[in-house]
């Protein structure tokens, strides 16, 4: 399912460079973008001068965030295989490459193990997980076809539960853990089969954003409590993430593949008991 929206200065957005800019002209498609992570990917994108291609389900959000950006916005359910490649046609008919995908769009249900329906797992490994493995597959297809020879960055974000389980959530944990080592062996295949063609993982740590924001302001001791977690003891901001993800989508990320980054405030390089 797909539609799309954008505001008057989207060409302009994306062709205004200068020497501080870290992708400029870049083609970008970015999912899950209309609020939390994926919306400050955007914007930051927006500002290094990629053409950006923001992708929800959430209508509304994303072309607010058209407005306000400048990028183009799609409707994309990430589960569905016909809207991810009639969006990818939509883009490579406008700008004849694509340069970088960042796959974020994600759910969570915070049920453990025992209580978790079958029903509410599938759909978070249908969105964490499958959805990340279809923006995959046509990210590769496209970028092998780039016009000055195959070539691109692939971003999926993950989570620090890939790394350290959340008893309450395992549908999320399975999914996270899965993102990461997909990552990983669409790296290698693409390296060894000669694509030029990247593909790492974000693992964000606590973060703020509207939704984390709401459950602080309802109980300002969480915040605390989440920001002594990470020994920078704060909690992360989304811009946080936005920034690694510039840097694996830029040219100076050139040789990383196949790397798991975390972003969490050092939370996951302590021991947890002392």
């Amino acid at each position: 399912m797909t539609g799309l929206s954008s505001s008057p200065p989207f060409e302009a957005a994306g062709a205004q460079t200068s020497p501080a800019q870290r992708l400029p002209g870049k083609v970008a498609l970015i999912t899950g973008a209309a609020s939390g992570i994926g919306a400050a990917i955007v914007r930051r994108f927006v500002a290094e001068g990629a053409i950006v291609h923001a992708c929800d389900i959430d209508c509304a959000g994303g072309s607010r965030l058209a407005s306000e950006t400048g990028c183009q916005f799609h409707e994309l359910d990430v589960t569905d295989p016909e809207g991810w490649a009639a969006i990818f046609a939509r883009i490579w008919e406008r700008h004849g490459r694509i340069d970088t995908v960042i796959n974020n769009a994600g759910v969570t249900i915070r049920k453990s193990i025992e209580d978790v329906e079958l029903d509410e797992w599938n759909r978070v490994l249908a969105i964490n997980l499958t959805g990340v493995m279809l923006g995959c597959r046509h990210a590769l297809a496209a970028m092998k076809r780039n016009p000055d020879g195959s070539g691109g960055a692939i971003v999926n974000i993950a989570s620090t539960t890939a790394f350290a389980a959340h008893p309450y959530d395992a549908a999320y944990t399975a999914s996270k853990a899965g993102v990461c080592m997909l990552s990983k062996s669409v790296a290698v295949h693409a390296g060894r089969n000669g694509y030029a063609i990247r593909c790492n993982t974000i693992a964000p740590g606590v973060i703020e954003t509207s939704m984390t924001g709401e459950s602080f302001a309802a109980d300002p001791a969480l915040r605390k409590r989440f920001a002594g977690i990470a020994p920078l003891n704060r909690v992360g901001d989304a811009a946080d993430i936005a920034a690694m993800a510039v840097f694996l989508s830029s040219d100076e990320a050139s040789f990383v593949t196949g790397a798991d980054f975390r972003v969490d405030g050092g939370t996951l390089a302590g021991h947890p008991g002392l």
